[in-house]
């Protein structure tokens, strides 16, 4: 069995071709980047220019699915120009994918693409599913619409289509996970608002875990890829502390503060989602971390401990 990922160096990318590997899965990716440009005999890597709609088509030859994981970081202060890279590097870069396909011939059945949670809005109450109606009205809400929309075209050339809504992931190698547990280690942690805005998690391992058993068992649809036990921003922040000796003894931030240092995109930090996962659960997926205590004590070895303290 052969996949191709895009986005496979990135953050999930590279537990996802681990995982491929150790399962005897070939692996193609595309790169812009023509210095990671490899081609051994199970991890193969092409060209490709969304912006210039250029695109190596070898990258589909014997390939069965396609892992969607492409897109700019949104950790990043949301200029007018850096938000449209945003959205352009989820939406484009899937129009490519679908226009070569309808142009090349191949044997690719199936797509399991990244999304995210963005999409539902902000709220204290509401528990979210797949199926829930409501829609974010701000910029997340829109990229994530538009972003499953354009993966959404692949149903239209006879491509079976997965999305999965990720949450916030936890991982040392990167994402927001380093950027929350740092001022706690140092003893400058402190909540964000009331405490109280829902973070819905998942460790990098059961997301790439997730996409790999979508992909084994040909799940098709909409799936939340959260932990099961979502956590308020005030106990997330508390269970770091706990897990570094450390006390929360500032004040919380205000949203006006984040407004200011980080503009619109401290929405991202105040922003409450509550999501279930009942529909993965119900298909036979396990969970290694099930709640944030695991995660994180899997996350903070005990070594970074003591050399914090």
């Amino acid at each position: 069995m052969k996949v191709l990922i895009t986005g496979a160096t990135g953050l999930i990318g590279q537990e996802i071709v681990t995982l491929c590997h150790k399962a005897n899965i070939d692996v193609n990716y595309l790169t812009t980047s023509k210095n990671k440009l490899r081609s051994d005999p199970n991890y193969t890597g092409f060209f490709w220019d969304p912006n210039r709609n250029e695109i190596d088509v070898k990258c589909f030859e014997d390939v069965s699915v396609i892992i969607n994981l492409v897109g700019a970081t949104v950790a990043k202060r949301w200029t007018s120009s850096y938000k449209k890279e945003i959205l352009r590097s989820r939406t484009q870069t899937a129009n490519l994918l679908v226009e070569s396909l309808q142009k090349t011939k191949h044997s690719i059945r199936h797509i399991v693409s990244a999304s995210a949670i963005g999409i539902y809005p902000d709220s204290f109450q509401k528990y979210y599913t797949e199926d829930s109606p409501e829609r974010d009205t701000g910029f997340l809400g829109e990229v994530v619409t538009k972003w499953e929309d354009a993966v959404l075209q692949f149903k239209t050339i006879g491509i079976d289509v997965s999305i999965l809504r990720i949450g916030l992931v936890l991982s040392q190698k990167g994402g927001a996970y380093p950027k929350i547990s740092k001022p706690v280690k140092y003893g400058v942690g402190a909540i964000f608002g009331s405490g109280n805005q829902w973070q819905s998690w998942i460790h990098v391992q059961d997301l790439a875990s997730m996409f790999m058993f979508v992909m084994n068992e040909e799940l098709i649809g909409v799936f939340n890829a959260v932990a099961p036990n979502p956590v308020s921003n005030e106990k997330m922040t508390r269970v770091l502390a706990e897990k570094f000796n450390k006390k929360i003894i500032l004040p919380n931030i205000p949203k006006v503060v984040m407004m200011l240092l980080l503009g619109e995109m401290h929405s991202i930090l105040f922003s409450s989602q509550r999501v279930s996962n009942a529909k993965i659960l119900e298909t036979g997926f396990k969970f290694d971390y099930e709640n944030i205590v695991s995660a994180i004590d899997d996350l903070v070895p005990n070594e970074a401990i003591a050399k914090s303290t």
